[in-house]
């Protein structure tokens, strides 16, 4: 088996994941949820629909890849194969709570090098986003590409916040800086989408700081697959590692911009 075989498979398991934990999401969408509490903040929050869509995707992994390991947000870390699989069961909770619908499951499969294969899929729109390590990025099997913008002053910029209150406040300087300097600032609230739509050609680009291995690892292999540069935010003198998204010619000067 070749190496991209290897990874096509990978791709057919990522999305049958992704599609079992949509499966849970759909049908409570829209109704009031059990089981909703904070974890590290007020405003952060889980409900039973992140734990029952998590627990879909183990259990279909289980079956499917038995010896390799789990990154789950809801369930954390689990065994110790070569390859690992990276889940976010519902990108964009709070949005799910409140009836807003923008949200995504996010999939992803490692190993030693890097993301191997990743699904975001959006249970609304149904829009699979999809790509493997080296083939093309796609929106519901058709291929796409990103923005190719060359001026920062027309472009559309998406950005997130973190759930701590000194947190927003500093992020908060950041887009006051950025938001003079683009066309104008969009916040959906997932990240995984963010990075999705930066891929098809919806966002010019996308930073964020605070994000996790979970909220990015498709996004940014999706991104990346559809010619998006890809660069960290380090932490240094910050809150938290980020990642910015954007075309080649933009990248640089973005991320002067928020690590200013």
């Amino acid at each position: 088996m070749t190496a991209a075989s290897d990874e096509r498979e990978l791709l057919t398991i990522a999305i049958e994941a992704a599609e079992v934990a949509a499966d849970e999401l759909r049908p409570r969408f829209g109704h009031r949820q059990d089981g909703v509490r904070s974890k590290s903040s007020p405003t952060d929050l889980v409900s039973d629909a992140d734990v029952a869509a998590e627990s879909a995707i183990r259990s279909l992994l289980d079956r499917r890849r038995p010896d390799d390991s789990i990154l789950g947000e809801e369930g954390g870390a689990t065994g110790d194969g070569e390859l690992r699989w990276i889940v976010d069961p519902l990108d964009g909770t709070v949005n799910f709570l409140f009836g807003i619908p923008a949200f995504a499951v996010s999939v992803a499969c490692e190993d030693s090098a890097g993301t191997v294969a990743g699904v975001v899929l959006d249970p609304v729109r149904n829009e699979r986003f999809a790509a493997t390590r080296s083939g093309e990025a796609t929106l519901n099997g058709s291929a796409i590409t990103g923005s190719s913008g060359d001026e920062l002053a027309t472009a559309m910029v998406a950005t997130g916040f973190g759930y701590d209150a000194d947190v927003r406040a500093r992020q908060a300087e950041v887009v006051a800086r950025v938001l003079p300097r683009v066309r104008d600032i969009r916040r959906v609230g997932a990240a995984a989408l963010d990075l999705a739509w930066c891929a098809c050609g919806r966002f010019d680009a996308y930073y964020e700081r605070g994000v996790h291995e979970w909220d990015v690892a498709a996004g940014i292999l999706i991104a990346s697959r559809a010619g998006m540069a890809v660069r960290d935010l380090s932490a240094a003198g910050q809150d938290a590692w980020g990642v910015a998204v954007a075309p080649q010619d933009l990248i640089d000067e973005l991320v002067a911009l928020v690590e200013d």
